[in-house]
Parts: structure tokens; C-alpha cells; sequence
């Protein structure tokens, strides 16, 4: 298994925003394309000042589903056009790694719950 990570920034302004077209446009939009080998998405948050940034952990079973999904220049981040216009700034490279082991707690399982995330102050 492959985790592809990205990370992009909003100013606190935006970060609303961005969190909603996240989960309302983009990663429904991923889901459509049917990608072979697309396990999952994980997004998270987190303020830093000025600024929040936000983390994409997209699950994939292979490097090959990862091409699948970004082609050739997969390392390539992917940003479309709305977010371009709400990110302050962002990675222009997805860094990827192999999952060598994904042991979830014993007494939890597998899923966690969510809490719906606080707003911009």
C-alpha cells in the first residue's frame, strides 16, 4: 500500500472555506473518477497563526493506482483551479511512501470517530 501526502495552507479566513469545497467538491470529485487501486482519503487540519494547513493522506493500493490516479508526473500535486483560488500557498510536489505496517489500535478497530472541526476564530 501507498500514501501519497500533500499539504497546502489558507489564510484563517479561507480555511472554512477550503475545508468545505475539500469535502464538498474535491474529494467527492476523486471518488467519482472510480480510480483503480484508490483505498481512501484522509483529511486534517491544523492552525498555525496566521495561516491553517491542511494535510491530504490518500490511500493507495500501488504505485501504479497512484499513476493511475495523477499519470506519469504523479508526484505532480494535484490542485484544481477552486482550490487554487482559496490556498495561500501549497506544495507543488505529493509525497509518497509504502506502507510497511497499518496496525489500528486493538480495542478500537479500524475506524475513528470524527469530530466535526472547529471553526475559524
Amino acid at each position: 500500500m501507498v500514501i501519497r501526502i500533500w499539504r497546502g495552507w489558507t489564510t484563517k479566513e479561507q480555511a472554512d472555506t477550503y475545508e468545505q469545497l475539500l469535502r464538498e467538491e474535491i474529494v467527492p470529485g476523486i471518488e467519482a473518477r472510480a480510480v483503480p487501486g484508490f483505498l481512501g482519503i484522509t483529511l486534517a487540519r491544523r492552525p498555525l497563526g496566521a495561516e491553517t494547513e491542511f494535510v491530504t493522506l490518500m490511500r493507495f493500493a500501488s504505485l501504479d493506482a497512484v499513476r493511475s490516479f495523477a499519470g506519469d508526473e504523479y508526484e505532480r500535486a494535484y490542485v484544481p483551479d477552486a482550490a487554487r483560488r482559496v490556498l495561500a500557498r501549497f506544495e507543488e510536489r505529493s509525497s509518497h511512501y509504502e506502507i510497511v505496517e497499518d496496525r489500528p489500535a486493538p480495542s478500537r478497530g479500524s475506524s475513528i470517530p470524527v469530530s466535526p472541526s472547529p471553526t475559524s476564530e
